[in-house]
């Protein structure tokens, strides 16, 4: 932001303001509500999930990305057999390596990953043990490789297609890891163990220039590979030991390539094994990628005292054997000083009581839909004691860690793909089985809309009283429903309100949400009600803050029941001009709610409950006001709201009175903030919250996790759409791309355009402080080029030159404001900066201070206008005082 400033000396009338009717005088009480003040509790168990069908040793469960219908098992004596139809399974061999694999103990077949592009190359991985000659010797080897799917029959794998690209001579036969997954960046992760014996006899975890094991490998296997990827440095395992080819590059960013050091010795950095991505594992025996936040969490199996969960970063170093866990570990006298180790998130002792174990399997974070109470918590388990365990993870603490289930011998969790729900591989009785929960307590949920007590009259969804209607500046995509809105909050409790922040809620709050849909398009009297959703503040302490609940109106429209626990699907027919359409409906699960709700200190809960949402006139039965003034007025919030003229709000997109970036950023605050933002689920490292200035958002150039195939993409390319992922997210229906993830099966076409818009047009010309440093001076490093250099001497710096579009060399080039008097009061007269947000403040002081206050008046609230005029208004505010000092705080949307 900016600052230019001026000051008159005065002495005026003030002339009284007229008083406007606040729409809300008083808050009601309630005593309808039949809502549960926590969710129910659940009891959980692992049941069959497939019948009859056996699995001998199941280690592995995959699914081609894109795919419902299927689900791959690898079987540790070397066979891949696929259920083919999961509603009514049957077991197919897909891939029998069983002539080849040395299975037994903890070898064998142990790793199964299919490619991001499986659907159109037919490419598959495994990981698993042979017993082989290579130039690195003759016995046990630790195998990678690829295979491809027969062109003639999808359910079956041509074992003559292997492809190795590693083959490690393995002196032990534990200890092997041998998990495979790929990353939302599109390169595939492989966890290695330590080469097994105990107390890391054979040396290898912390070692960096020696062979490939105790790390996590990450590998570029595409073909061809991205340009940006590079040629790993021999070895002989990964030199093919038939073709004497390399057959994987190296993603240009992990983090060991050309390193010269490593624990403060000195390695050389062509022996260095640029394949890892982490290292300082023991046994990381399965590990997986969180499908929303992109978080890779890892079960490393311990020594003699603990077992641990790990948060694998790039570059981390998570300590065997300097450490087990949080212990000292087997060579911890060894240890350099000054060495950073990553802690496990959690790790538990040795033994078999509850919440103990001997053997910790890595799990998987729940994002299905039938379980809402565990909806992102990471499920995971140990082989020997059964113990089943649940936890939270926010990026920094661990919280709600509880014992869910009690099954020995789960060896590895999967996930059902045609519903989300969680899967285990039971190796003690050969069998794939499948989390469940039953409702264990009292506490029951309403079944109809009625029951709930939140209408009076379903008929003209009249509410009881309490209920206040509301509605918002910018409604979240869904499918061109049309919406209405109403809230309630306990007459003893307040809403803390923030101004640039989330809101808090207190326990009892309730919102309510209704859609109505067209069955054909433009016509009003074709509208028919699909569902009412209520979200509820909850007591409990299950770090899920709200639960949701989802109401489908019956065939008659005068009776809406609670949709089952794990959603709905509908197909509406829509007529749409001379055409008819199926559009698909998706009543949300209570999970799904869970997905978008996230936690206050993220996306706040409820969406579109907050101040740039809420800062907009609202017709109160015949008054119209504010909505913020008539909640302040009506004693919602804990403290009055002021300045009420300072309050941002989010544009609409057909608003051509403001700028595009504007509504761009509205569309961005209003569908991706709760999850794109600091600390958020979202895998972008972008910033979509409308209040974080454009330069601080990561959005322009902005690096991907996955470019999806286009190594010249980032989120948003100035002036290239077919580079820039946030219009390609927002453009698709394909699963696993479309963006906004979920509640959605139609584009929005309006948002699509603008943001194409803004690329294309606004964007072209877009030039970063950086660049136009570069510009005006050569160079961003010179004295005369820094952001609060004045180069010219007109008081301006370099910053607010930039800001303002002034030339930050010439004193005659400057943005001003002007003020003077007449009968009305003080003039204030300034020209409107197209896409900047000018904003003026006050201080009635004869010498310049920091009291600068805001000068609150509808005509100075803060929008970036789309075209340049000269904006005047006045303020009748200072008439009994002898001087007031102007200035004006210019800021980027």
């Amino acid at each position: 932001m900016s600052f230019l400033r001026c000051s008159l000396l005065f002495l005026l009338c003030v002339h009284p303001a007229l008083s406007q009717p606040f729409g809300l005088s008083n808050r009601v009480g309630n005593s309808s509500l039949r809502l549960p003040s926590t969710p129910p509790s659940y009891s959980y168990a692992l049941t069959n999930a497939f019948g009859n069908i056996i699995f001998p040793n199941p280690v592995a469960l995959a699914t081609p990305p894109g795919e419902l219908n299927r689900l791959f098992i690898a079987e540790q004596a070397g066979r891949v057999t696929v259920i083919t139809n999961l509603a009514a399974p049957t077991r197919a061999v897909f891939l029998d390596l069983s002539s080849r694999v040395m299975a037994g103990g903890e070898q064998g077949l142990l790793g199964l990953s299919f490619h991001p592009g499986y659907a159109t190359n037919g490419y598959f991985f495994v990981f698993y043990t042979d017993d082989t000659t290579t130039r690195a010797g003759t016995g046990r080897h630790q195998v990678l490789s690829r295979f491809q799917v027969s062109s003639n029959n999808p359910n079956t794998a041509l074992a003559s297609s292997e492809f190795t690209l590693l083959t490690m001579f393995d002196d032990h036969g534990d200890h092997n890891g041998g998990d495979l997954h790929f990353g939302p960046d599109g390169f595939l992760y492989v966890s290695l163990g330590d080469e097994g014996n105990q107390n890391d006899s054979l040396n290898n975890s912390q070692r960096i220039d020696k062979d490939f094991w105790s790390s996590m490998l990450r590998l570029d296997v595409d073909e061809p590979a991205r340009p940006s990827s590079l040629m790993p440095n021999p070895h002989p395992a990964n030199t093919n030991h038939v073709d004497g080819a390399i057959h994987y590059r190296i993603p240009a960013d992990n983090p060991f390539i050309g390193a010269t050091s490593f624990n403060g010795a000195a390695v050389n950095p062509a022996a260095v094994r640029t394949e890892m991505f982490a290292v300082g594992f023991r046994n990381p025996w399965r590990f997986s990628i969180d499908s929303v936040t992109g978080r890779i969490f890892c079960g490393d199996v311990g020594g003699d005292a603990l077992e641990e969960i790990n948060v694998v970063t790039r570059g981390g170093n998570y300590g065997w054997a300097f450490r087990e866990g949080t212990n000292a570990g087997p060579k911890s006298s060894s240890q350099p000083g000054g060495l950073t180790l990553l802690p496990p998130i959690f790790n538990y002792r040795h033994g078999t009581a509850t919440n103990q174990g001997n053997a910790v399997i890595g799990g998987r974070v729940y994002r299905g839909g039938r379980i809402p109470a565990l909806q992102g918590s990471y499920i995971f388990g140990d082989f020997v004691s059964g113990n089943i365990w649940s936890l939270r993870y926010d990026g920094t603490n661990v919280s709600n860690f509880i014992r869910i289930a009690d099954d020995p011998g789960i060896a590895v969790f999967g996930v059902d793909p045609s519903n989300g729900d969680l899967l285990a591989a039971d190796q003690n009785n050969d069998m794939i089985k499948r989390l469940i929960a039953v409702p264990a307590g009292a506490t029951s949920l309403p079944a109809t809309l009625e029951e709930t007590g939140v209408f009076a009259n379903l008929a003209t969804l009249t509410p009881h009283p309490g209920f206040v209607p509301y509605d918002i500046n910018l409604p979240f995509w869904s499918d061109n429903a049309i919406k209405s809105r109403w809230f309630y909050v306990p007459t003893n409790r307040t809403i803390t309100f923030g101004a640039t922040n989330n809101w808090l809620f207190p326990t009892g709050t309730v919102w309510v949400k209704h859609f109505d849909m067209e069955m054909t398009n433009g016509v009003p009297e074709s509208r028919r009600r699909l569902e009412t959703r209520l979200l509820v503040r909850h007591s409990s302490n299950d770090g899920s803050e709200v639960y949701g609940l989802t109401y489908r109106w019956n065939g008659t429209l005068t009776s809406a029941s609670l949709v089952p626990e794990g959603g709905l699907d509908e197909n509406l027919v829509i007529h749409d001009g001379g055409t008819t359409r199926t559009q698909l409906w998706r009543y949300p699960s209570r999970s799904e709610c869970l997905l978008c709700h996230t936690r206050s200190s993220q996306g706040g809960l409820a969406l579109g409950f907050h101040t740039p949402q809420l800062n907009r006139d609202f017709n109160y039965g015949g008054v119209t006001d504010n909505q913020l003034r008539a909640m302040s007025h009506a004693g919602y919030f804990s403290a009055p709201v002021t300045n009420l003229n300072s309050l941002r709000a989010l544009a609409r997109l057909n608003d051509e009175s403001v700028s595009v970036e504007q509504r761009v950023r509205s569309y961005l605050a209003a569908n991706c903030s709760q999850c794109h933002q600091p600390g958020g689920a979202g895998w972008g490292q972008f910033d979509a919250r409308l209040l974080t200035p454009l330069s601080a958002t990561k959005l322009i150039h902005g690096t991907l996790n996955n470019p999806v195939g286009n190594p010249g993409s980032v989120v948003v390319h100035p002036g290239r759409d077919d580079l820039s992922m946030l219009l390609a997210r927002i453009s698709t229906l394909e699963t696993g791309r479309r963006m906004p993830p979920v509640g959605s099966s139609v584009l929005d076409t309006q948002a699509i355009a603008l943001v194409s818009r803004w690329i294309t047009n606004d964007l072209a010309s877009y030039r970063s402080f950086a660049e136009w440093q570069v510009a005006q001076f050569g160079s961003t490093n010179t004295p005369a080029a820094q952001a609060h250099a004045d180069p010219d001497g007109d008081s301006a710096d370099n910053w607010t030159e930039y800001l303002t579009g002034t030339a930050p060399e010439n004193p005659n080039s400057l943005w001003r404001i002007d003020i003077d008097r007449d009968a009305a009061g003080v003039a204030v007269r300034y020209q409107i900066i197209p896409n900047r947000i000018v904003t003026i403040e006050q201080q009635s002081q004869f010498v310049f201070t920091n009291s600068w206050q805001f000068l609150d008046l509808i005509e100075n609230r803060p929008t970036a206008p789309v075209e340049s005029f000269i904006h005047e208004f006045f303020d009748p505010s200072a008439g009994s005082l002898r001087q007031r000092n102007y200035r004006g705080r210019v800021t980027e949307p």
